[in-house]
């Protein structure tokens, strides 16, 4: 990394950190409905100052007490939430060693807090906040109702709002096969929000030039 990259990312999103969030669950509902994968990345900057996927990171989750679990949801995701190869763990460690790692990135770019980036970012922001709701977490690094929708983003620059087809419009491999794995939607998602980004920097669109007045 050189020397700029922490002053470039701390105002590149007004102080904000992005990460990059995908969930997979057993329904809709964040209130009633088991949390049972979340992956994150974390985003780096390169040498010339464009977003780069670092560091990932991939939870199975065990269902909380009392979960509802769809049968079409299950059916849809393919997860067995019992299986024991799984290897899940509960809601509280998930989230403390994912927000332990954005709390080090915070420090390291010099950022306020982090932002949540995802595909539908309402859905995943509705799961996340609900489980720290549940667990009494303290320390959230993410801003409570702030994120960057790639949909939306994907809708603007690519014409496209299915991650799939984005990711095809952006030339970024996707494999429908391994859809709806929150680590291959969250690197896909990463992908896609850093190709949007630099593109648009490489376009003229960052940084933004200051008015000159006479």
């Amino acid at each position: 990394m050189t020397d700029n990259t922490d002053s470039f990312l701390s105002n590149r999103f007004r102080g904000y950190y992005p990460v990059v969030i995908d969930v997979e669950t057993a329904g809709f509902n964040a209130k009633t409905d088991a949390l049972l994968e979340i992956a994150a990345a974390l985003i780096d900057v390169d040498s010339e100052n464009r977003l780069v996927i670092g560091q990932t990171l991939h939870f199975n989750v065990n269902p909380f007490e009392g979960a509802n679990l769809e049968p079409s949801a299950l059916e849809f995701t393919g997860i067995d939430p019992y299986n024991p190869l799984r290897m899940a763990v509960d809601e509280s460690e998930a989230l403390k060693s994912i927000f332990k790692e954005i709390r080090r990135k915070l420090k390291l770019y010099g950022c306020n807090r982090a932002v949540m980036v995802a595909h539908n970012s309402a859905f995943d922001m509705g799961f996340v906040n609900a489980a720290v709701e549940r667990t009494s977490i303290k320390r959230n690094p993410f801003h409570p109702f702030v994120s960057f929708d790639t949909t939306t983003l994907s809708a603007l620059s690519l014409g496209q709002t299915v991650l799939a087809k984005a990711c095809k419009a952006a030339e970024i491999e996707f494999d429908p096969k391994e859809a709806h794995s929150a680590l291959y939607d969250t690197t896909k998602t990463a992908d896609l929000f850093c190709y949007i980004v630099n593109r648009w920097q490489l376009l003229g669109g960052w940084p933004l030039e200051k008015e000159t007045t006479n």
